[in-house]
C-alpha cells in the first residue's frame, strides 16, 4: 500500500542530518577561508532545512516547524563550534574536527561568544524565527486561470 500524501517519509530525518552536517562543514570552510564568521549564512541555512523538509513531503505544521527551528539550531550551532576549533587548531596544526574533539563545551562556548557580534546575533536569530515560519507554512494554492 503507498504511503498517505501527508505522511513523512522514512528517510526524511536521515536527509535532514546528512544536509545539517554538509551545510555545517560548508560554512566552516567558507569562514576559516575568509577569516570571518559568515553569520549571514545562518538565514540560509534556515532555507535549506525547510527546503530539506518540504522535498521529503514533510507535512506542514508543528512537527516541521519543529525539525526545522531544531535543525536550524544544530546547523548554526555545529558551525561556529567548527568555526573556533578551526582556528584553534590552525595553532596547533590540527584540522577543525581534530581540534573540535579536544575543545570542551564551555571553551567552544567562550570561543564563540567572544567572536559573534550583536549583528551575528541578530541574523542567528532571525534564521531561528525563518525556520520557525516556514515550517509552519505549508503550500499555497496556484492563482486561479480565470
Amino acid at each position: 500500500m503507498p504511503p498517505r500524501p501527508h505522511s513523512p517519509r522514512w528517510y526524511a530525518l536521515p536527509l535532514l542530518a546528512l544536509g545539517v552536517a554538509g551545510f555545517a562543514a560548508f560554512w566552516m570552510l567558507l569562514a576559516l577561508a575568509l577569516n570571518r564568521q559568515c553569520a549571514w549564512l545562518a538565514p540560509v541555512a534556515a532555507l535549506d532545512v525547510v527546503l530539506l523538509l518540504r522535498l521529503a513531503k514533510w507535512p506542514a505544521g508543528a512537527s516541521r516547524a519543529a525539525w526545522a527551528l531544531l535543525a536550524t539550531a544544530a546547523a548554526i550551532t555545529a558551525a561556529n563550534v567548527l568555526i573556533a576549533a578551526g582556528q584553534v587548531g590552525q595553532q596547533f596544526g590540527l584540522r577543525p574536527w581534530e581540534s573540535a574533539l579536544k575543545m570542551g563545551p564551555s571553551y567552544a562556548w567562550l570561543l564563540t561568544t567572544l567572536a559573534l557580534d550583536p549583528v551575528d546575533l541578530a541574523l542567528c536569530a532571525a534564521a531561528l524565527l525563518l525556520a520557525l515560519w516556514m515550517g509552519l507554512s505549508g503550500p499555497r494554492p496556484a492563482p486561479s486561470a480565470r
